[in-house]
């Protein structure tokens, strides 16, 4: 069984030769610590594992094996924020456990994970604590003496201060020490991690670029996205496809792929909201190949989009079960008592595990089969070398006006099909496919959004309110869907269902209400996508 703690710290380095030279400032001085308790030294020795080609490290993860201290066994280190890593345990074996390597699966793929450095380090730890002994920090100054094990057998050698934050201590009280630690000579150091120093002055050409760290997925050379940094030096060259159609559609594809990978070990470790991030990752992939249809050649594109289409559909198991069970969970809270009557909470429990138990097994296995994975790389593989049609290289700006307005179009038939509907499965119908076509003209917006600018955001906000309409709409009408079944489950079982009926009725006023707000919403979105569709 995996632990997990939150790790919130950050690393010194001295502006002198050698820290164990020099004693640590005073301490007791900052506001908070009222003593610094020597705990001794320990020695670590900790072997780090990551493909041939570093994905891992390049994306600010570690997985290592480390012995000595009171923490043995492997640790994952996953970056959630600047100074803040989730660390994610598992007991001591010869192997890097499955429990682990699941979780960087979306990055390593089928590649194999080997040890890279070895790191021994000596470590003086300090505790510094207020006036009830609450430790509120704990400071180490590790010597740390560094090996590399693939690509080489160099070393080096240097000394760091780490400072962690102790638990439910506030990120502030790091400031308060670090203003200490600065007087005193020392600075944040410039690598995250005691790996990537070790990568870095292990390399077997010290002189040549060392790629920087980043929290985006990396991927094999020959897979290297083609987008434009933001940060580029006004002396490089210029990046691919600049000011052409192409650049603003490879960007956005190139930000989806990365959430894919990103939020992959999220989804696995359960994480709140991870699966809808996901799905919405995919389906935008998705829709773009669909609005930017004139950009890149569907004869490659429409096999990827089948697949996202499929990953989509194997999320939504169990995004679909959360969404009703939230939805429905809210609405037995706001019943009185007297109107619920049976066991309508244990039913709907009974209901939400079992649907969420079996789409969780069947999401992993998902996730740790060779189809999900082959997915990633063909992702990859269109962003190395793009299968571009001639309007890619054309304005980007006309592109976007003619997508918008192809999109638009479809999106305009279904409203004024919904609109002439009486209420019933066939309005229901008519509303739920023009909410996908809401999203995919949203979508198509943030991807035009670097380009267009203002246009581009009204466009986001006005196809966004009209979406969150239509979805609120086909959430009724499956909480609808889902009350009549739990019903017709609790009559089988000789309860009372008057509170499943008495919530259906409840659902069924407010999606007349929705019904009567779509004239409304529908205008707003016809004035808000003008300047993205390039009309009046």
């Amino acid at each position: 069984m995996a632990d997990i703690q939150r790790e919130i710290e950050r690393k010194y380095e001295a502006t002198y030769p050698n820290q164990s030279d020099r004693a640590l400032p005073d301490l007791t001085a900052v506001g908070g610590v009222s003593a610094v308790v020597h705990q001794g030294v320990t020695e670590l020795d900790a072997v780090y594992y990551d493909t041939v080609d570093h994905r891992l490290a390049a994306a600010s993860i570690t997985l290592r094996r480390r012995t000595g201290g009171a923490d043995a066994g492997w640790h994952l280190k996953l970056p959630v924020a600047r100074d803040v890593r989730d660390e994610i345990r598992a007991p001591l074996s010869a192997t890097p456990p499955r429990t682990l390597t699941g979780l960087v699966r979306s990055r390593v793929r089928s590649a194999p994970l080997v040890p890279v450095i070895r790191l021994r380090s000596t470590r003086d730890v300090h505790h510094l604590v207020d006036a009830d002994g609450t430790l509120l920090a704990e400071l180490s100054v590790d010597v740390v003496r560094a090996q590399r094990l693939t690509g080489g057998d160099a070393t080096t050698t240097w000394t760091e201060v780490e400072v962690e934050l102790g638990r439910d201590q506030q990120p502030a009280f790091l400031d308060k020490v670090e203003k200490k630690l600065r007087k005193g000579g020392l600075r944040r150091s410039a690598s995250a991690s005691k790996l990537s120093r070790a990568l870095a002055e292990t390399t077997p050409d010290r002189h040549a670029p060392v790629a920087p760290e980043r929290h985006t997925p990396v991927i094999p050379e020959r897979h290297t996205p083609v987008t434009a940094d933001r940060h580029t030096p006004a002396t490089a060259p210029r990046p691919p496809h600049e000011g052409t159609a192409a650049a603003p559609v490879l960007a956005y594809l190139t930000a989806q792929r990365d959430a894919i990978v990103a939020l992959d070990p999220a989804v696995r470790r359960n994480e709140y909201d991870s699966v809808h991030r996901l799905r919405v990752a995919t389906r935008r992939a998705r829709s773009t190949f669909r609005s930017y249809s004139k950009v890149l050649d569907r004869a490659v594109t429409d096999p990827i989009g089948a697949e996202l289409k499929w990953l989509a559909g194997e999320l939504g198991i169990d995004r679909d079960a959360e969404v009703l069970t939230e939805r429905l969970t809210g609405h037995f809270a706001e019943l009185p008592r007297n109107l619920v009557i049976g066991p309508v909470r244990t039913r709907l429990r009974t209901w939400a595990h079992a649907r969420r138990g079996g789409s969780r097994r069947r999401l992993i296995t998902v996730l740790n089969g060779k189809r999900y994975l082959a997915l990633l790389d063909a992702l990859d593989a269109l962003l190395a070398d793009p299968p571009l049609l001639p309007a890619g290289a054309r304005d980007a700006t006309t592109v976007i006006h003619r997508a918008a307005r192809k999109d638009f179009g479809k999106l305009a038939a279904l409203v004024e099909e919904a609109l002439e509907r009486p209420s019933g499965p066939e309005r229901d119908l008519a509303m739920h496919e023009a909410r996908k076509k809401a999203k995919r003209l949203r979508y198509a917006a943030e991807a035009a959004l670097d380009t267009l600018g203002k246009p581009a955001k009204q466009a986001i906000r006005g196809s966004k309110a009209l979406q969150d309409l239509l979805g609120e709409h086909q959430d009724s009408v499956m909480t609808r869907t889902t009350l009549r079944d739990l019903a017709t489950q609790a009559h089988a079982a000789r309860e009372n269902a008057f509170t499943y009926g008495l919530i259906h009725g409840h659902e069924e006023r407010r999606a007349d209400g929705y019904e009567a707000e779509l004239p409304a919403a529908w205008e707003a979105a016809e004035r808000a996508t003008r300047g993205l569709r390039g009309t009046r």
